[in-house]
């Protein structure tokens, strides 16, 4: 009996050790407080992944465009003309969006890819090409302002010379629908002339 009663009384102790022992344990597996460069650290990582008014700018801009394309290969030249659809839609949670467009270039299937984006850590609009007509990549780096009128400066590897070629881009909304992009390049001379014209047309919804 005396036995049976010092056994129960022992089993009675190992709850009450374990919810002492239980806090302690988990102060001391609790990681430390981050340092405060290493919460400046975080904030930084933070905002600079944040999507902001400069995104959701550009979300206005998604949808179905029907393309008219106009091309010159001099600066004397008549223009060539093609059509084709692109097709916008944001990705990486409304950080990027991407651009698929389908067109005719002289008369051949032309595929094309863009992706447009802000960084918040330089502040700056950024955009990158390609397409069936080469295996290269256009960067090209600029700015906009509140109306959605922007210019850039790009470049990409020319098959001919080798070497790096320099274009000045401008889009512009005319309304709500309707946006006229411009790149402008070196022509035969070396002087800069317009190369391209593409008038966006969005669809109805």
């Amino acid at each position: 009996m005396e036995v049976a009663m010092h056994r129960s009384f022992r089993l009675s102790l190992v709850p009450l050790a374990l919810s002492l022992a239980l806090p302690a344990a988990a102060q001391e597996a609790a990681p430390a407080a981050p340092s405060p460069e290493e919460q400046a650290m975080m904030e930084a990582y933070q905002k600079a992944a944040t999507p902001g008014p400069q995104h959701a700018r550009m979300a206005e801009a998604v949808g179905t465009f029907d393309m008219v394309v106009k091309s010159w290969q001099a600066p004397d030249a008549p223009p060539t003309t093609d059509t084709g659809v692109s097709t916008r839609r944001m990705v990486l949670g409304g950080r990027v969006m991407v651009e698929e467009a389908k067109a005719t270039m002289m008369g051949q299937p032309f595929d094309g890819l863009g992706l447009h984006g802000f960084d918040n850590v330089s502040g700056r609009w950024w955009a990158t090409w390609n397409d069936s007509v080469g295996t290269g990549l256009m960067v090209a780096e600029g700015d906009c302002d509140d109306q959605g009128a922007c210019t850039f400066t790009g470049s990409w590897n020319d098959p001919v010379t080798k070497g790096k070629v320099t274009a000045r881009m401008t889009s512009h909304w005319t309304d709500a629908n309707t946006e006229i992009f411009e790149m402008h390049g070196p022509g035969p001379d070396g002087k800069e002339m317009k190369m391209m014209q593409i008038t966006y047309t969005r669809r109805a919804q």
